[in-house]
């Protein structure tokens, strides 16, 4: 049987030597990074081979400074996506005591701190964007205050994180649909804002695979308990919401209730984060073993639909959305035709970072492998 994990893993590797260097990115603090070496940290958990966590320490030494600074980080930008890579410093810290890898933790931390937030307490996605909560900042944030609490012994913070999830989910759940709306905008006043609710209008694959992560990434931090089982409840509500608008191909559409309208297609990292997701969920013991069956399908139909491998034996994966956001310089309108107006790309690392660990799940390495 084909192991997609590892080939997975084996194109990264002889793809990009230092991801920081690549044309891509050209030194940028970019938290697709940080998904990707968040499957390469769980091929480390599940090997013990060296190879994967220097190159995990390779990439984030590139960008700290010996005082924990972070180059290309803007701590007054005030951006949540900027803590998602930070989650990559536990590992280091933990294993190396440089002291450099905790400096940079807590000035992630002191930034979450200081974020602006709605009446409500939730983080605002951006300085940029006032007042707006995107589904995406729960992947970013959330987990990454989840393990500093843990870590540092600052448990009154999970409270905190508990809210977001609430907060977030109360706001953008569509009642009809149990599906998630991309964002929420507090005043309601944005032009892609719902003028009664504050939604925006659709319901963006990927940013539903966020917070389906999100979901369980923090889960996997969190003693049993009330919290967890609030989470828990949040995380079957939505996936059900999903299994309810995947296609025959068992894979999910750029928007994920619209089927095969004119412009829509099967798109890969929302399916991808979705499969792990449920595979992750399944692991901890927060779904039923029999949604097995329907995690196995999914991967199924993500590598019939998107995975390539070339005459060399390296992994393409196929129809990623670039990016989708709102507003902004380009007056994002959030509408149907907007989504499917993006670029739709091969290997980008947001896609790419959440096939590999749905595949390092579904397709465990051996230790020593």
């Amino acid at each position: 049987m084909t192991n997609y994990a590892q080939i997975a893993l084996d194109t990264l590797f002889q793809r990009y030597e230092l991801l920081p260097k690549e044309k891509r990115y050209h030194g940028k603090w970019s938290y697709d990074i940080g998904v990707v070496l968040q499957g390469v940290k769980e091929a480390y958990r599940q090997t013990n081979d060296e190879r994967y966590f220097d190159y995990i320490k390779e990439t984030m030494d590139f960008y700290l400074q010996t005082d924990g600074t972070i180059r290309g980080y803007a701590f007054d930008a005030m951006n949540i996506d900027y803590i998602n890579n930070g989650k990559l410093l536990f590992l280091l810290y933990k294993k190396t005591k440089e002291t450099k890898y905790k400096l940079a933790l807590d000035l992630l931390y002191r930034q979450l701190q200081e974020m602006p937030r709605t009446k409500e307490g939730s983080f605002w996605h951006k300085k940029i964007y006032p007042n707006q909560v995107w589904l995406d900042g729960l992947y970013m944030g959330a987990p990454f205050l989840a393990e500093y609490a843990v870590t540092f012994g600052k448990e009154s913070d999970l409270e905190d994180v508990i809210q977001q999830f609430v907060h977030c989910y109360q706001q953008t759940r569509d009642l009809k649909t149990n599906l998630l709306y991309h964002a929420w905008d507090e005043t309601k006043s944005q032009p892609w804002a719902n003028p009664e609710t504050g939604c925006s209008a659709h319901f963006w694959g990927r940013s539903i695979g966020w917070f389906m992560m999100a979901l369980v990434d923090t889960m996997a931090l969190l003693p049993s308990g009330a919290a967890r089982e609030l989470l828990a409840e949040m995380f079957a509500h939505t996936l059900q919401a999903l299994v309810n608008v995947r296609s025959a191909e068992h894979v999910w559409y750029q928007v994920v209730d619209q089927g095969e309208k004119t412009g829509n297609y099967l798109e890969a990292s929302a399916s991808s984060m979705i499969c792990y997701a449920a595979a992750k969920a399944i692991q901890l013991g927060v779904i039923s073993p029999q949604w097995q069956t329907f995690v196995e399908e999914t991967y199924q139909g993500i590598i019939d639909a998107f995975v390539f491998i070339t005459q060399e034996g390296w992994l393409n994966l196929i129809r990623n959305c670039e990016v989708a956001g709102l507003g902004g310089p380009d007056n994002r309108d959030g509408s149907f035709v907007y989504y499917i107006s993006e670029p739709i790309i091969t290997n980008d690392f947001k896609g790419y970072g959440a096939f590999l660990q749905a595949s390092l799940l579904l397709q465990p390495l051996a230790k020593g492998g």
